[in-house]
């Protein structure tokens, strides 16, 4: 009968082993699942943000470039302005300028 029992033993042991070994195999498996789940859904969320982000770039660079025509319009007149400018001092400096040059093209030095 004590073999029997300890044969017994063995058998309950070696059940509740397997017993257990299910339990971690269908664990692990909820695991995987769940980690799966869980990629697919940022996988989602990257796409989303990505499309957002490409949506707002595309819109600025739509709206930078509409307003290009303007800047440029922009730095023309002021571009002309500053010419402008220059051109009039150069007009008020040029007798003096003249004259300084002619007198030094005139004087002679020994």
């Amino acid at each position: 009968m004590d073999a029997s029992r300890r044969q017994s033993g063995i058998q309950q042991l070696l059940a509740a082993e397997q017993e257990a070994q299910q339990i971690v195999n269908a664990a692990r498996a909820a695991k995987s699942a769940r980690l799966r789940q869980a990629k697919e859904e940022a996988e989602r969320e990257i796409a989303e943000y990505r499309a957002q982000m490409e949506a707002e770039f595309q819109r600025k660079v739509a709206e930078s470039s509409g307003d290009s025509g303007a800047n440029v319009k922009r730095l023309e007149q002021e571009t002309a302005a500053k010419i402008e400018q220059l051109s009039q001092q150069a007009a008020s400096i040029s007798p003096e300028v003249i004259q300084m040059l002619l007198r030094h093209v005139t004087t002679v030095k020994n």
